[in-house]
């Protein structure tokens, strides 16, 4: 498997620490390596001989490079128990979500999406590259786990930090990525305008004027996830982090003396989607490896990788046993802003509300 890297010290391991830590430390793949691969025909997985190794491209998001890593292992040897001790080499690209919607679009090799959002992949349908109905192929709307967001603080939580409202304080420096690049950004910035929605009732007036104050304060807008991540952990830059939480949490694994983390009142249900690349599994000879690649998602195995790894699993039982690692609290859903489509056009396209939020 060859992923992004991710560095930083190490906490003292537990049993499931000990799982997450030793997959920490992995080789650097860049999106012009993935597509160099691609170029040499190194992708396909065809007609291969018993012990032969297979080869599938998974074009993901900022966060997921420790979950994948992970998966990318557990998969190997399912699919090789059923297929003559045939292994499967994964080769992992990772970027802000809808950047990386953008260089599949322009010819970056995927086999499989594994992207922050629904609408991300839904731009690939209007390429040509994913066929329309991708989202019903799969279970739960073919998003194989959950998240939410939260934010990170440094310990002590020296600015007092406790809900949104904290965040448009005078004085205190937000880091959040750019929702024109990031799936991750446009979750933080709908919760953020789900939270004021419910405070003012729904007056689009205040509740445009308090998001806006929200981003007046942030200090970096990042290309993505990871990106802001470093910049508040390794860069020391803001007060909080506004954060998937399995981020925040990975960052808490290896800084947990420096670090903790603030669960808001109100979130988002953060759905990531995953499908299968149309075009190109046809064209590579993948079809059926890249389809058990995302159908295995949902074995009960593999939702307690995804657990272990501080996504919710959407297999209710897996996630009643890792109950202790996800917090309650309200949850609005994109069906609140009336589906990506919706969402997209008013807030996040060209003009939209966000350009004229941070615009100003």
């Amino acid at each position: 498997m060859r992923t992004d890297d991710r560095h930083g010290p190490q906490a003292p391991a537990t049993p499931r620490l000990a799982r997450l830590i030793t997959r920490r430390s992995f080789l650097s793949l860049t999106a012009a390596s993935a597509a160099a691969l691609a170029a040499l025909g190194l992708t396909g997985c065809g007609a291969l001989a018993p012990g032969a190794t297979a080869q599938l491209t998974n074009v993901s998001y900022d966060p997921t490079r420790e979950l994948y890593e992970a998966y990318n292992q557990l998969f190997s040897q399912h699919w090789a128990a059923s297929h003559d001790g045939q292994t499967v080499e994964v080769t992992q690209s990772h970027g802000g979500s809808g950047k990386q919607a953008l260089e599949v679009a322009n010819g970056l090799n995927a086999d499989v999406v594994t992207l922050a959002l629904e609408a991300d992949i839904d731009s690939l349908v209007s390429e040509g590259l994913v066929q329309p109905g991708w989202v019903d192929r799969l279970p739960k709307d073919s998003a194989p786990y959950t998240s939410t967001i939260d934010f990170l603080v440094r310990k002590g939580n020296p600015k007092g930090i406790r809900d949104w409202d904290d965040l448009v304080a005078d004085g205190v420096g937000v880091i959040t990525p750019n929702p024109k690049t990031s799936g991750g950004a446009r979750w933080n910035y709908l919760a953020a305008w789900a939270y004021a929605n419910k405070r003012f009732g729904g007056n689009k007036s205040q509740v445009r004027d308090f998001v806006a104050r929200l981003y007046q304060n942030v200090l970096v807008l990042g290309s993505g996830a990871r990106g802001s991540t470093t910049t508040f952990v390794e860069n020391g830059q803001g007060d909080v982090l506004v954060a998937w939480e399995n981020e925040a949490n990975l960052s808490l694994l290896d800084h947990p003396d420096d670090y903790e983390i603030v669960t808001p009142s109100l979130s988002i249900l953060a759905q990531p989607s995953v499908a299968v690349v149309d075009e190109a599994v046809d064209r590579h000879g993948t079809r059926e490896l890249a389809t058990e690649y995302l159908r295995y998602l949902y074995a009960p195995e593999a939702q307690r990788v995804v657990a272990e790894n501080y996504y919710r699993p959407t297999d209710e039982t897996v996630l009643a046993e890792y109950a202790d690692s996800f917090p309650q609290l309200e949850l609005v859903t994109i069906k609140d802003f009336g589906g990506w489509q919706q969402a997209q056009e008013t807030h996040f396209a060209d003009g939209g509300t966000f350009d004229q939020i941070y615009g100003a």
